[in-house]
């Protein structure tokens, strides 16, 4: 039987840290939002509903490639400081495809990459220890 594949991804609007629980020292990956502050801004110097469009273009191409990357996991904690990882699990709920999966979310502050690291190892060494 093959382990568990497990993944804790820290997260907010603009970036993802990507995280996979192993026995090996965790790595961490980043994804990141193509909606900047520049891009923002630029978007908004034409109209407020242009800022809009883009703003909402990028969250979902955003949005798509972390569901790529979780598609490949068993078992996968959301934590951040935004709303994002609620608006993600939202989008992660109405498609099928993730309804094997097993995903939680928390709410985190900020938190450096060690402080993310040990979350990740907390979070799964309680609920599915290696």
């Amino acid at each position: 039987m093959e382990a568990a594949k497990r993944l804790g991804i820290w997260m907010d609007y603009a970036t993802a840290h990507l995280m996979e629980f192993t026995a090996n020292p965790i790595q961490t990956k980043t994804i990141k939002g193509k909606f900047t502050p520049h891009v923002k801004k630029t978007a908004l110097g034409k109209s407020e509903h242009v800022m809009h469009n883009k703003e909402k273009h990028g969250r979902a191409e955003y949005y798509r490639k972390l569901a790529g990357v979780i598609k490949k996991y068993d078992n996968v904690i959301l934590f951040g400081p935004t709303k994002a990882k609620a608006e993600l699990l939202n989008l992660l709920n109405a498609d099928h495809c993730f309804s094997e999966i097993k995903i939680d979310v928390k709410q985190e502050g900020k938190m450096n990459t060690e402080q993310q690291h040990n979350f990740v190892k907390e979070y799964f060494s309680k609920r599915y220890p290696l």
